[in-house]
């Protein structure tokens, strides 16, 4: 449906939704005229059908249909409680006692917004993180306690937005940068966390720390935003770091007010009429713009560089196409850019002028075509982040001097990345993902110069890479996080441990290996997640011999695995988390895995192995109640597709 113009969507829309038993929700409606567009897609012939609507506008409820809006009451103050003790201390009756009457007060001085509530709960947990002299705990929560009270007096909405800006008012000064910053993307838009901290790295928005990397001190922030409930996360990894994240609507509000009075940046948008507003404003006041509109037309409308914009920001929901009459118009208008998010604008070659960006730390891309990455992007010195995806399925060859860039720390691609004659230089050292690398460039000049590399992704004839002969990755002693994918016949492990001596993550796909060679898996000494992909390992039967002493998730995915035995939960002491996806052969999930487990999750299995996971369901209840858990504590998850 991808290739379907609007009209084609709405006709298949219509017709799947005629005869079909459907329950549809629209989350966060915000105007009448968005209604009228949905409402005429839906049957109206089709009783089977239901819709929720959920809104807080009053006039777009009572368009919805011939039912009256259902208005969602406040909370009591009894729940405004209970909820505060869970955002502030994760439990129920953990308040100690000198702070319940208080607490109880900051409550009801809420009133009834359960987003108020989490807001402060924020403010709460962040001043138990910091203690100034001579003030108790008790101080601190009655001063809270006065301005919730303070703002009380003003209409709901106001008061929402004050409580935000109270949160804001205590954050450190690196905090509030971070913050502010999130009001550059749309309302509602998925970030990924990675793009986010490569974003504020490259904004100068972090300050590196003693003993931390530029990362690890972003991650921190993000973390303590997402704490702070300022931030919110829709998405985690394996290991529960956070993957997808974005601010309530409120807070992005927020954020654009202040960024406003800042002149942080400034979005790029047609009037009513499609005209674009002359550039001098933007020229003059703002580093960064904002485009979620027709580059096209805004280039054409336009006829001045913007000399002070240091930052180039593109997030469009759904990539857009720009013709090749521009494809050095970006360079051309914004000379000084620092920062170029452009990778939802597929460009049909890749731009020839980028080079002249010499002051470039960020880049992402989307070339439509791709054979190379040009040898003048050697020119960009300082370059720390630079993504490029592209619909090319070949090899890329590597004409630039990877080791030219020397403050580059990010290199991604999802095509595969074949070096060319690499000319000397002294970069390398900063380098700490490459992706995704052809087998044939793990060269000893690459384990030799990135030797601080913490992520790489590699593609092609493994065999020479894990015969354990030249040693490639033992010699990558940093890296943490390894993705292999072959592209021949199937593979032997070496009988001893060929992997990085410190790797936390290894994902295998289309290596064809045997399940007597996960004995070699087993040795990687601080193995957390292993993902297992479409024909990792063959064979109809995998007896576990061998202990995994760290691993704490483990996806089987693509298998034509039979019988999984795992004689005692000895053998995998602190695997928390399981998935097994598309294995139709799988017999059954073995029931050693059930002690430490706290998350299964399986797709496209048999009858009886889901009737086994089923069982390990029943376990874990039964060990719940054997360990006495609240209600309010971590409990067993499944997922069954």
């Amino acid at each position: 449906m991808s290739g379907m113009d609007i009209a084609g969507l709405e006709r298949e829309v219509r017709t799947r939704l005629q005869n079909e038993k459907f329950l549809m929700v629209l989350d966060d409606v915000w105007y009448v005229q968005d209604l009228k567009i949905i409402k005429n897609l839906l049957p109206v012939t089709n009783a089977k059908g239901k819709v929720i609507i959920t809104t807080r506008e009053e006039k777009v409820g009572t368009s919805a249909g011939r039912r009256k809006p259902y208005k969602l009451r406040e909370f009591t103050k009894e729940e405004s409680w209970e909820l505060l003790q869970l955002e502030v201390f994760e439990d129920l009756d953990e308040c100690p006692e000198e702070l319940e009457d208080i607490g109880k007060e900051i409550a009801k001085n809420c009133d009834g917004l359960p987003l108020t509530v989490v807001v402060i709960g924020g403010i709460l947990v962040s001043l138990d993180a910091k203690t100034r002299p001579g003030v108790t705990k008790f101080d601190e929560w009655t001063e809270v306690s006065k301005d919730v009270l303070r703002f009380l007096q003003k209409d709901k909405e106001k008061l929402i937005s004050e409580v935000v800006a109270l949160s804001y008012y205590i954050l450190p000064d690196e905090l509030k940068e971070c913050l502010v910053y999130m009001g550059v993307f749309p309302e509602d838009y998925d970030i990924p966390a990675w793009i986010l901290i490569r974003l504020w790295i490259a904004e100068g928005l972090i300050e590196q720390k003693k003993d931390e990397s530029l990362e690890e001190t972003a991650e921190e922030y993000l973390n303590d935003l997402v704490n702070r409930n300022l931030l919110m996360v829709s998405k985690t990894n394996p290991m529960g770091e956070n993957k997808i994240c974005g601010v309530h609507d409120v807070i992005h509000a927020f954020c654009i007010s202040k960024a406003e009075e800042q002149n942080l940046f400034e979005e790029i948008k047609p009037s009513d009429k499609g005209i674009f507003p002359t550039p001098t404003a933007a020229a003059k006041k703002y580093h960064r713009v904002c485009f979620n509109s027709k580059l096209d037309t805004f280039f054409d409308s336009q006829g001045t560089e913007y000399p002070r914009v240091r930052s180039f920001l593109s997030f469009y929901k759904d990539p857009v196409k720009l013709g090749k009459e521009y494809n050095t118009s970006i360079p051309d208008n914004f000379k000084l850019l620092r920062v170029l998010n452009s990778n939802t604008i597929i460009c049909d070659v890749f731009p020839p002028t980028i080079d002249e960006l010499t002051h470039l730390r960020y880049v992402t891309l989307f070339v439509d075509v791709l054979t190379a990455i040009p040898e003048s992007i050697s020119k960009l010195r300082n370059l720390q982040t630079f993504r490029v995806d592209t619909n090319s399925t070949t090899p890329i060859e590597m004409k630039a001097n990877l080791w030219a860039m020397l403050w580059l720390r990010h290199f991604k691609t999802k095509a595969t990345l074949v070096l060319g004659k690499q000319k000397e230089g002294e970069g390398g050292k900063n380098l700490q993902t490459l992706s995704t690398l052809s087998a044939d460039s793990c060269t000893e000049t690459v384990a030799k110069k990135a030797s601080n590399m913490k992520e790489l992704r590699v593609r092609g004839n493994l065999t020479t890479l894990l015969d354990g002969k030249d040693n490639f990755l033992r010699k990558l002693i940093c890296l943490e996080k390894l993705k292999l994918m072959h592209v021949r016949l199937g593979i032997r492990f070496p009988k001893t441990n060929c992997f990085p001596p410190n790797l936390k993550r290894l994902t295998l796909r289309n290596t064809w290996l045997e399940w007597s060679d996960m004995s070699i898996l087993a040795q990687i000494e601080k193995l957390q997640v292993l993902k297992l992909k479409q024909n990792a390992f063959t064979g109809k039967k995998w007896t576990v011999s061998c202990k995994f002493s760290t691993l704490q998730y483990l996806l089987i995915a693509g298998a034509n695995l039979e019988d999984w035995e795992v004689n005692s939960a000895d053998h995998f002491p602190r695997l928390t988390c399981l998935s097994i996806k598309k294995c139709g052969n799988l017999q059954k999930i073995p029931m050693e895995l059930a002690k430490k487990l706290q998350k299964l999750d399986i797709e496209s299995l048999s009858e009886s192995a889901t009737a086994s996971a089923r069982a390990i369901q029943e376990e874990k209840k039964i060990i719940d109640q054997g360990e006495q858990k609240t209600r309010w504590s971590s409990q067993f998850q499944i997922s069954i597709n």
